[in-house]
């Protein structure tokens, strides 16, 4: 039997919704109790330079309501690293972002651009944070990552997520493969992969059952879903997905 695999769940857009209208409702903080109840391993946050999503006053908030180790997601710009250095997440997870972008688009080029995140990645470490880089599932960036001392890399799934809406597993199974590969190369090189972007209910088993990987990062999906079925059930139905993958 494969060891268990973590969930995190990203409650970004419950800050989203808040944010449409103003005010304090819905509260991200009640969305990371409910993810604690439910069966998550972990909440993910990104403050956006634009704090589209969560805002500061939020980080302390999330914190307080629960007992979950926080994954903050941020860009490798001078803020928020000062902000992160002075936040102490349990982890910090370096994303690309571009103000026009809807949602994360790709992996972070860490090999293009070494010279700009070295020494953020270096800050975080001494800061005490467990850092992470979003990248592509490509071996070269697997391989700078370590370089950089970066303990975890989290794979993005979008392309594998998009061929699925496609053409379903048949034509998703290169991506799969891709994933497989680039998790497999993490673990020979010291470092601990993690996986996320676009996996829903009919998507997340094929990934889940890739044994090297440690942890999913899901966010939008559930944040939808619970519309209709609610937040609780819907972590829920994800977790027991997972487990069942890795059964």
């Amino acid at each position: 039997m494969a060891d268990p695999i973590r969930l995190g769940v990203n409650i970004d857009h419950v800050a989203t919704i808040r944010n449409a209208r103003g005010g304090d409702h819905p509260d991200p903080m009640r969305a990371a109790q409910i993810a604690a109840e439910a069966g998550a391993d972990g909440i993910t946050i990104h403050l956006r330079e634009d704090r589209r999503h969560i805002r500061d006053g939020d980080l302390e908030a999330i914190r307080a309501a629960s007992s979950l180790p926080i994954n903050l997601e941020m860009a490798a710009t001078e803020e928020m690293t000062e902000i992160a250095c002075k936040f102490r997440p349990h982890a910090a997870c370096i994303v690309p972002e571009k103000r026009e972008e809807r949602t994360t688009e790709g992996g972070l080029d860490v090999a293009g651009m070494h010279n700009q995140i070295a020494p953020v990645v270096r800050r975080l470490n001494e800061s005490g944070a467990r850092v992470s880089l979003f990248i592509e599932p490509d071996p070269v960036q697997i391989a700078v990552a370590e370089v950089l001392q970066a303990p975890v890399v989290e794979l993005h799934t979008g392309k594998y997520a998009e061929l699925w809406i496609k053409g379903g597993a048949e034509a998703a199974a290169p991506e799969l493969e891709r994933l497989k590969i680039a998790a497999v190369e993490a673990r020979k090189r010291g470092v601990e992969p993690h996986a996320g972007h676009g996996l829903t209910f009919e998507n997340v088993a094929p990934v889940a059952a890739i044994k090297e990987l440690a942890e999913l990062n899901i966010g939008h999906f559930l944040m939808g879903e619970a519309i209709f079925i609610g937040l609780n059930a819907a972590i829920k139905e994800m977790r027991r997905l997972m487990d069942e993958a890795r059964a």
